[in-house]
């Protein structure tokens, strides 16, 4: 039996300005902690690359956004439209078809006791649904 992997790195902050800016449901995170595009910036390589088993909890933080669940997946991804669901089976064939992945970690913003799931969620559900623990690349900001 073949054992699928992905090697996680440092993702690129600048690829997902539109995370920032644009998302709509993100917005009351960074409005409530007072996070600026500026500040993630100077925060980002200070972060780290962290094991994140399936859960809405990172080293016990809630995580907004997490959308972890099979359930979850079945719903916001599987349903989603054609290329949004596109990218995840590019992935999804290339994993299987190479064995192994080199992918950008999911980025995951904390402010204190509480975090958001910033970027990379596609890549989070690939990990999960094909049994492996994902890292992300943890930033804590403020």
């Amino acid at each position: 039996m073949a054992t699928l992997a992905i090697d996680w790195v440092k993702p690129t902050l600048d690829e997902e300005e539109w995370e920032f800016s644009r998302h709509p449901d993100k917005q009351p995170f960074y409005a409530r902690h007072g996070v600026t595009w500026e500040g993630l910036q100077a925060a980002f390589d200070g972060g780290s690359l962290v094991p994140w088993p399936r859960s809405d909890r990172l080293d016990g933080v809630p995580v907004q956004l997490a959308y972890h669940t099979y359930d979850d997946y079945l719903t916001y991804l599987s349903r989603a439209k054609r290329g949004y669901r596109l990218n995840y089976r590019k992935m999804e064939e290339a994993l299987q078809r190479e064995g192994s992945l080199v992918l950008p970690a999911p980025i995951v913003i904390r402010c204190g006791e509480e975090a958001l799931l910033f970027s990379g969620w596609r890549r989070l559900c690939l990990a999960w649904n094909c049994g492996m623990v994902p890292y992300v690349w943890l930033v804590t900001v403020g």
